[in-house]
């Protein structure tokens, strides 16, 4: 996950220690003196920072929406390249996929709801800029565009199949369902050639 370039402060640690819990277990799953432990810390001093487990998760989680979204920028006038970016990212950080996704399956709280809308909004609105400008087709809902780009560029990403196969193997069937990816996003939005950027 998030690397160590942080402050090694008894808060941080207990954000690591979440971040790999969360993303190994979930939120029901996730246990405050699992995070401890492993923070070197106590549950007291966890529930100093963080007032619940569900309001630990939303913290982490729009941490981790942000560093996504550094890693993998939005190019409004290279759509394809942004979903091989996106391709590549999870396949290499599987575990920050299934962070997000316990997300999705569980009921997250309202801080992880608010970091997920946040940064839904930002991007559709950066999308229905790219409209007005002439970059994209104006047909399209721009929460469509974002829904179908995320869904397409992680659809390989955390297939536990991928693990069983050899490096070379593994590395050439990657490479090519991230063509196809990238195929496939350039059929439904075109890249323009020379068009102005829009990066997050």
């Amino acid at each position: 996950m998030t690397t160590s370039s942080r402050s090694d402060s008894p808060r941080d640690r207990v954000i690591e220690a979440a971040t790999a819990e969360f993303a190994q277990c979930g939120i029901a799953g996730a246990r405050i003196d699992r995070i401890a432990k492993t923070a070197k810390t106590s549950k007291e001093r966890v529930y100093a920072y963080f007032r619940s487990k569900e309001e630990l998760y939303g913290f982490v989680l729009a941490r981790e929406l942000e560093a996504i979204g550094e890693a993998t920028p939005m190019d409004t006038a290279d759509l394809p390249g942004y979903a091989g970016r996106v391709h590549d990212y999870f396949v290499a950080h599987p575990d920050r996929l299934r962070l997000m996704r316990w997300g999705q399956l569980e009921a997250a709280g309202a801080e992880a709801d608010r970091a997920t809308q946040e940064t839904a909004t930002r991007k559709a609105d950066q999308l229905r800029r790219a409209q007005r400008e002439g970059l994209l087709d104006p047909s399209w809902d721009p929460l469509d565009i974002l829904v179908f780009l995320n869904q397409l560029a992680m659809s390989w990403a955390g297939q536990p199949g991928l693990t069983a196969m050899s490096d070379g193997a593994r590395d050439r069937f990657l490479a090519e369902r991230r063509a196809a990816v990238v195929a496939a996003v350039e059929r439904l939005f075109p890249a323009v050639p020379g068009g102005p950027a829009s990066s997050v």
